[in-house]
């Protein structure tokens, strides 16, 4: 098998899919994991080095079956992605709270299996990173993410904790917060579907495109943020559009 392999949960038609592209282009193997099993095959279709190993990771049992095979079929990681994200827009009359234990379960527990998992793994094989996703919901509440923002703030701390623990032994793990909108199709098609958080304001002075943080410039980021050198390693970091206001 040649080229590292990366593990990446949540390929998704954004971020996910241009993380993929990233380390396909790098020289990565990558093992992609999401719920949609025809999106990933046509992605592995697109990409020689990606298989798809379609899985629900809200079901742990489930999860940690596809990581055997993962291993089985593709070895041990140089880099794990933590992408996946359930969330709940809304304030918390309005939502079941059965939802906040699923977006934790997703958010925060699976990303403990996966280090879990293959953290000893990696240490014996040489170190390597551990990367999850983030937004400004881990660092403050606000009520339409009521049921959201305290799932991505366990996430957060379980990735500083992770870091002060496996970055002795030559793991580096970084959380990686994105204080933008992302323009995914799965949020609405057009501008009137959307959630107003999605939609350039009418007095928007820059181009549209602008109002959003690229899927391929995130993907930019993941892959230098899991390759600092040992010597200079960051725990967080925030990116933004130029214009956004903060």
């Amino acid at each position: 098998m040649a080229g590292p392999l990366c593990i990446i949960t949540g390929v998704g038609d954004a971020t996910g899919s241009a993380t993929v592209r990233k380390f396909i282009s790098q020289g990565y193997r990558v093992a992609m994991i999401a719920r949609s099993a025809d999106r990933l095959q046509a992605l592995a279709d697109q990409h020689p080095g990606a298989q798809a190993y379609a899985c629900d990771i809200s079901d742990l049992h489930t999860f940690e079956t596809c990581l055997t095979r993962i291993e089985a079929e593709m070895g041990v990681p140089r880099v794990l992605v933590h992408n996946a994200v359930s969330h709940s827009f809304g304030r918390f009359r309005e939502l079941d709270p059965l939802e906040i234990e699923r977006n934790f379960r997703v958010n925060t527990t699976a990303l403990l299996v996966f280090a879990r998992f293959f953290a000893d793994k990696m240490a014996a094989s040489g170190g390597g990173a551990i990367l999850a996703t983030g937004n400004t919901a881990s660092h403050r509440g606000v009520p339409n993410y009521a049921l959201f923002a305290p799932t991505k703030a366990a996430q957060r701390n379980l990735c500083e904790a992770l870091a002060r623990d496996l970055g002795p032994e030559g793991i580096h793990v970084c959380y990686l917060s994105v204080d933008a909108a992302i323009d995914v199709t799965w949020l609405g098609a057009s501008d009137a579907e959307r959630p107003s958080w999605l939609v350039p304001p009418a007095d928007w002075p820059h181009a549209r495109e602008d109002f959003f943080a690229h899927p391929d410039g995130i993907a930019a980021e993941i892959y230098h943020f899991t390759h600092q050198h040992r010597t200079t390693w960051s725990f967080e970091t925030t990116i933004r559009p130029f214009a956004e206001e903060w």
